[in-house]
């Protein structure tokens, strides 16, 4: 069993590198605290990989990956869009990221992307497959550990790249990041036959899209904000009778 376990963590770790999932772990450990960020990548990840054995092990059946990666693809793109609408505003409206790093959002947050995300990965197609020639127990404790630690590797490089940039740009950046994420995942889905470099091409489009609408979005609500601060004062400054 000692081998499995060996065998199935430098499979999946090798197989993680640049994968998706290491991009999101970074992404995730920008905003919110790193421990949080790792409790709900191992928690997704327990659950995935046992699932992925079992029906490698014991069902031999295939799960509705395109479904699964449609859901996925939606719920990146409203991530994205959240968090992009989060962070946009005037340069002294910053935001308020503590109150949401203290409470269970992030963490249920992070399992919820991952548990979409690597249900129908190839790291699970991976993992089923090394489950019909040896031990599932091997295989599934292996698997996770392997993608725990390369995960854990992104996250590390996260809080790095975290202590030297400022809340306003990590918070546009993982929006950004979440729409690539999104598009990719959905033009994956609805059009498999399209290559890898050309997703990865025309996934592109979506975010550079909201990165050169940023600045009119901010304008506008300048606009709006000094619009209320001129009927304040207007309101203030007529005589009362």
């Amino acid at each position: 069993m000692i081998a499995t376990v060996l065998l199935s963590i430098g499979i999946v770790f090798l197989a993680e590198l640049g994968d998706k999932s290491q991009l999101m772990a970074l992404t995730f450990a920008l905003r919110y605290r790193w421990w949080v960020v790792l409790g709900g990548i191992a928690t997704a990840t327990t659950a995935v990989h046992l699932i992925s054995v079992g029906v490698g092990y014991f069902l031999g059946a295939a799960l509705p990956t395109r479904a699964i990666s449609l859901v996925a693809a939606i719920t990146f793109l409203a991530v994205g869009l959240w968090t992009l609408r989060e962070h946009v505003g005037a340069a002294n409206d910053e935001p308020e990221p503590q109150s949401v790093r203290t409470s269970t959002v992030p963490f249920f947050a992070v399992l919820s992307a991952f548990l979409l995300a690597e249900l129908g990965d190839r790291t699970m197609f991976a993992t089923a497959a090394l489950a019909t020639d040896y031990d599932w127990a091997g295989v599934w404790l292996g698997s996770t550990i392997g993608m725990v630690a390369a995960d854990a590797l992104a996250i590390a490089v996260g809080i790095l790249v975290g202590k030297h940039l400022p809340e306003r740009f990590i918070g546009i950046g993982s929006g950004l990041l979440f729409l690539y994420f999104g598009t990719a995942t959905l033009l994956s889905a609805a059009a498999p036959t399209l290559s890898g470099p050309i997703v990865a091409a025309l996934a592109v489009l979506v975010p550079a899209a909201a990165l050169a609408a940023l600045p009119a979005r901010r304008a506008i609500g300048q606009r709006i904000r000094s619009g209320r601060l001129g009927e304040t004062i207007t309101e203030s400054a007529r005589p009362r009778r």
